[in-house]
């Protein structure tokens, strides 16, 4: 039988550090984190790097310091200055604690600290040097109030963990995430952040939350959005929403924070979804910023090692106001004047009308742009394709059903029904593999499409423009966090939406950075496939109903499409017949 013991101190800091410290992004979040809560009002954030990956990260705040004392204790396991007893877990109002993460990070990591306290007129500060969780050094050092903390050669004392580290732009993405959340929840707080000596990000203080917006993300997009609020006895929700124009392959950019903490929460940001009604397509999401305010009874942040989330009281309710603020604000608003298309000509007139008739009417405006019989017979020709074997069984087109499926006659007298969306993203995902080694893989713009993206954006795409020029597309600098698209795949043609596509691509990447390199590269023709294709609820002219069936009849494998679902849906006529009782 093996003997139980008890595993040494040196042991227990590390398996502690494996909870806390994953990335140099979570480095980044515990000191920010840790200057949030000591009263800082400003941030200053200095990340060095060498091709090889980041070296250093430094944080310096104004907040409240530390004495000697203190300096050296705030490294010791489970020393806080946020908790007094047990008693106090149930009402936290602080970013910190779970242990606090100091001790963690020193653990793995050496550790410069130098501190000067705002209290009890100190005329020098303390430096206090940790490394590998001992410490080493500590002196008195001229110093201003407030805190600089440095961390450098992380993991140096566990090198398997260190190997599992991406690529540079990769960590950068999600150092910079880290900032952009929590800037997000502290409008209060003016946050810089600067990279081998150039400012990547800045924000001002007491600027508001949609002045941050725009730092981080833009003024176009802030001056798009739709302001957000809602109210129980216990709850409080502020925040700003896209209008359905604005919309996204997946929930990355709904950000959320309760009490100032950055959180993440799929039934949160399902419940954002849900505000929109069939405003927006079942796999299209907003972009939006929702801040809630709740009583720290009800919200139990000492979940999870990182606290990345939280465990929620009377969280039926909750979601259920979140819903409903979403849904309100839309209906209060004109959902026209951004959408494809059509933004000048139509209008909302929202008075004396029920909320679900003012979501059909917008729901009608915003499709608009996808239902022109000539986009579609455009995207039809930019897919023809010759002397290929044919797949498909015989079939003639008969009509289409919601705009969205084709019902085709077979010459045995067999039903059909057709996707059409899926159909032409199988046609088209087909081609862009056919086509990416190619020298006429890429179709130059005759105008460069200009996209600027926030700085988590920025390097994932500085990370990405070689897996996108295999694609067709091809993406320069174009000055600080601003790049141009100068061609598309050819498959694609004139695309409508070239940075579109490009952002729902860098989406992707962040969201499943772990995935290995050929399916990240499935992954970006599987973009490219759906960003071209044919949308659901476009009207086909019967000529269009054959090209799309003729088209499909001759890829690889036309019953499905890239993403694993059904295109054709085929009833025999003895299941036909059987089905009327006629066997």
């Amino acid at each position: 039988m093996t003997e139980i013991h008890l595993l040494d101190p040196e042991t227990v800091n590390q398996i502690a550090a494996g909870e806390v410290v994953e990335r140099p992004a979570s480095v980044a979040k515990e000191l920010l984190e840790n200057a949030i809560d000591a009263g800082a009002t400003a941030i200053l954030l200095e990340i060095t790097s060498d091709t090889t990956g980041i070296t250093k990260i430094q944080v310096t705040d104004n907040g409240e310091g530390m004495t000697p004392e203190e300096a050296v204790l705030a490294f010791q396991p489970h020393a806080t200055s946020k908790i007094r007893d047990i008693t106090d877990l149930s009402r936290i109002q602080t970013l910190g604690f779970r242990g606090e993460a100091l001790a963690s990070i020193a653990a793995v990591a050496e550790v410069t600290m130098i501190t000067r306290p705002r209290r009890g007129g100190a005329l020098s500060g303390t430096r206090v040097l940790v490394r590998g969780g001992e410490v080493v050094e500590v002196g008195e050092v001229g110093a201003p109030e407030g805190t600089t903390v440095s961390v450098e050669r992380l993991f140096y004392n566990t090198p398997a963990r260190r190997k599992f580290l991406k690529s540079r732009n990769t960590e950068l993405a999600h150092v910079y995430g880290v900032v952009e959340s929590l800037a997000l929840a502290h409008d209060e707080i003016a946050f810089r952040v600067v990279h081998n000596g150039k400012e990547r990000m800045a924000t001002q203080r007491s600027a508001g939350l949609l002045a941050t917006i725009a730092g981080l993300y833009g003024a176009d997009l802030a001056r798009s959005l739709l302001p957000v609020e809602g109210r129980l006895p216990f709850l409080t929700i502020r925040g700003y929403i896209s209008r359905p124009s604005e919309n996204r392959g997946n929930p990355s950019q709904i950000s959320v924070t309760i009490n100032g903490r950055c959180i993440v929460s799929r039934k949160i940001a399902a419940a954002v979804r849900e505000g929109y009604g069939n405003l927006l397509p079942k796999d299209r999401y907003p972009v939006a910023f929702m801040d809630l305010a709740i009583d720290t009874g009800l919200v139990d942040v000492n979940v999870h090692p990182t606290k990345r989330e939280v465990r929620l009281s009377r969280e039926h309710e909750i979601l259920e106001a979140v819903t409903a603020a979403v849904r309100g604000a839309l209906a209060g608003h004109d959902l026209s004047r951004d959408s494809p298309e059509e933004s000048a000509q139509q209008q909302i007139v929202v008075d004396n009308k029920q909320p679900m008739q003012v979501a059909r009417e917008a729901d009608a405006i915003y499709s608009a742009g996808h239902r022109r019989p000539g986009l579609a017979d455009k995207r039809l020709r930019r897919t023809e394709r010759e002397g290929e074997k044919n797949l498909l069984p015989e079939m003639e087109p008969i009509g289409q059903v919601a705009a969205t499926y084709i019902v085709a006659e077979g010459v045995d007298g067999s039903l059909y029904l057709i996707d059409q969306h899926a159909a032409h993203e199988r046609i088209l995902y087909d081609q862009v593999v056919e086509q990416r080694d190619a020298e006429s893989a890429a179709q130059e713009l005759l105008v460069p499409v200009i996209l600027t993206l926030p700085p988590k954006e920025s390097a994932a795409l500085r990370e990405a423009i070689p897996l996108l020029r295999g694609e067709g597309f091809v993406v320069d600098e174009f000055g600080r966090d601003t790049f141009a698209i100068r061609a598309v795949p050819t498959a694609l043609g004139a695309v409508e939406d070239a940075a579109g596509t490009v952002r729902e691509t860098i989406a992707d990447l962040l969201s499943g950075d772990v995935r290995p390199h050929t399916d990240r590269r499935e992954a970006v023709t599987c973009i490219i496939a759906c960003k071209g294709a044919i949308r659901a609820g476009t009207p086909l002219t019967p000529e269009q109903q054959r090209l799309l069936i003729s088209q499909l009849a001759r890829t690889k494998t036309p019953w499905t499409c890239p993403h694993g679902r059904p295109t054709v849906v085929a009833l025999d006529r003895k299941r036909l017949e059987k089905m009327f009782g006629r066997t």
